[in-house]
């Protein structure tokens, strides 16, 4: 296996296909390139895993800089493709996160996992990762959800 970061519009949208395992039918290619379209000016980019050419494992990653933290990474749409899964790649992922995190000069990797995924609450408890707080939302648009 192979990590790599895709920093480009057109690196990302060769991987929409693993992408779509995460949101239902109504998350179109055009929906994707336009939300990266405005993502990645704001410190987007994204960390992949290469088996045999195809991409098994990817996940978004935001820096950023918030009074109560000093500057962080934030784990966005974590994934590994399904036929993929136990092979390592999600482990290779965070650890290349917490070696990028740490020589930026970050003070933590946060992330957001829904309440019913145990599966992703029990690979980050493994991984050093806690609960801190919680992560209200108040949904304005319900349709425009993905």
């Amino acid at each position: 296996m192979e990590i790599k970061e895709l920093t480009t519009l057109e690196e990302m949208l060769a991987q929409f296909d693993l992408v779509q395992h995460l949101y239902s039918n109504n998350f179109t290619l055009e929906k994707y390139k336009a939300y990266l379209t405005e993502m990645l000016p704001h410190n987007y980019i994204q960390i992949a895993v290469f088996e045999e050419g195809q991409c098994i494992g990817l996940s978004g990653l935001w820096s950023g800089i918030k009074l109560w933290s000093g500057r962080y990474f934030e784990i966005d749409n974590f994934i590994v493709h399904p036929d993929h899964r136990s092979k390592g790649a999600a482990k290779m992922m965070t650890d290349y996160i917490k070696t990028k995190a740490e020589a930026a000069g970050c003070t933590m990797i946060v992330l957001d996992a829904f309440t019913g995924n145990f599966t992703a609450h029990r690979f980050y408890y493994n991984q050093g990762y806690y609960p801190r707080g919680f992560h209200f939302i108040k949904t304005l648009n319900e349709g425009g959800l993905s």
